[in-house]
């Protein structure tokens, strides 16, 4: 068995604002960004019981993105665009893809999965003499899509 390593997961944004995707790779500037799943649960003791039961409802996942600001980056550009127009709502929506690159690939592309998102920003600047800072997350939309990645292409795929 080997270690996945956090670089064989790879998250693609779509930065278009037209119809159509532009799918950009989230690395450059990016120092964490893990998905915090969230799980939503009930807990009940039964009156005939002692212990609790502990039954899983559902996930709200997000994705707490951390980047420090590089002008020209396409992420960064992006995410520093909504922060400048304070978008909310449906202008603060797209989508990404992660890119199971640890998996085997077909002739499809990497297996993958597509989510809506909206994009928080939760902060921009930082300390003096220090490289300024963006952080922002990802709060998911309801159920992604599963799928293949093609990197060629720069196209998700849905499975059928």
């Amino acid at each position: 068995m080997a270690k996945i390593k956090r670089s064989e997961i790879a998250t693609f944004l779509n930065v278009s604002s037209t119809t159509g995707a532009n799918y950009q790779l989230l690395g450059v500037g990016v120092t964490t960004g893990k998905i915090n799943m969230n799980p939503k649960t009930t807990e009940e003791t039964y009156i005939h019981e002692d212990s609790a039961t502990t039954t899983l409802d559902s996930y709200a996942p997000v994705m707490p993105v951390e980047m420090t600001a590089v002008a020209g980056n396409s992420i960064f550009n992006f995410v520093d665009g909504l922060r400048q127009d304070r978008a909310v709502l449906d202008d603060a929506e797209t989508d990404l893809v992660n890119v199971y690159y640890y998996q085997s690939s077909s002739a499809s592309g990497y297996p993958a999965e597509k989510q809506n998102v909206s994009i928080q920003i939760d902060d921009f600047g930082g300390d003096g003499g220090t490289p300024a800072k963006i952080n922002f997350t990802f709060n998911y939309l309801g159920a992604g899509s599963s799928g293949y990645y093609s990197v060629s292409s720069g196209s998700f795929f849905a499975n059928p």
